[in-house]
C-alpha cells in the first residue's frame, strides 16, 4: 500500500509528475470553492476565480519553498490576492489560464450543482466540529428551513434560547472557518 504523501512532497514532485498536481487539486479543490463560494455567492465567478487559482498555483509550483510555510496556506494565500485583484478589477484575471493553454470552463447546470455540493461539503465539516445543540439548532434552521418556534416547541426550549444556539453556532463557524482560511 502506498503512503499518502504531504502536499509538501505532492508540489515538489509536481514539475516531473503532473498527477502530483492533481491530487493537490483533488486534495483541496472543495475547500477552495467554499472559500470563494462564502464570498461571491456567483457560482461561475467561484468557479473561474477558483480556476485561476489553482493555474496560478501550478504556474509557480517551481518557486514554493517548504521553509516559506504551509502548502495550505500558500493556496489560500493565491485564492486570497485572486479575489482581490477580481474585486480591484472588477473581473476575474484569466491570465494563468491564458498563458497555461487551459479552455475556459463552460458552467451548466450539472456545474453549478457540483459547485453547490463541493462548497457544501466544506462548510458540513465546520459543521460537524460545532457542539450538539448549536449544530442541531443550525441544521434545523437552515439546513431544514424549520423557524426557530417550531424548533423551539420540538425542544421545549424558549425561542430565544434556540437563537442564542443558532448565533453561538454561527460566530464558532465563522472562527473555525476564517482560521481554517488564513492557516
Amino acid at each position: 500500500m502506498r503512503r499518502r504523501r504531504s502536499d509538501a512532497e505532492l508540489l515538489a514532485a509536481s514539475s516531473e509528475d503532473p498527477e502530483a498536481f492533481g491530487e493537490f487539486y483533488d486534495r483541496h479543490v472543495a475547500d477552495v470553492l467554499a472559500f470563494f463560494h462564502r464570498r461571491v455567492f456567483d457560482a461561475e465567478l467561484v468557479l473561474d476565480l477558483t480556476a485561476e487559482t489553482f493555474a496560478g498555483a501550478l504556474a509557480s509550483v517551481r518557486r514554493f519553498s517548504v521553509g516559506e510555510g504551509e502548502p495550505r496556506a500558500w493556496l489560500f494565500a493565491i485564492a486570497r490576492h485572486k479575489l482581490a485583484d477580481a474585486i480591484r478589477l472588477r473581473r476575474v484575471e484569466d491570465e494563468m489560464r491564458r498563458r497555461l493553454a487551459m479552455e475556459p470552463v463552460v458552467l451548466d447546470d450539472e456545474g453549478l450543482a457540483i459547485i453547490e455540493r463541493l462548497a457544501a461539503r466544506g462548510l458540513l465539516e465546520f459543521v460537524k466540529g460545532l457542539p450538539d445543540p448549536q449544530r442541531e439548532a443550525i441544521v434545523a434552521h437552515y439546513v431544514d428551513g424549520r423557524p426557530y418556534e417550531e424548533i423551539a416547541a420540538e425542544l421545549q426550549l424558549s425561542e430565544s434560547v434556540v437563537r442564542k444556539r443558532v448565533s453561538r453556532g454561527l460566530r464558532a463557524l465563522r472562527r473555525a472557518i476564517m482560521g481554517r482560511a488564513g492557516s
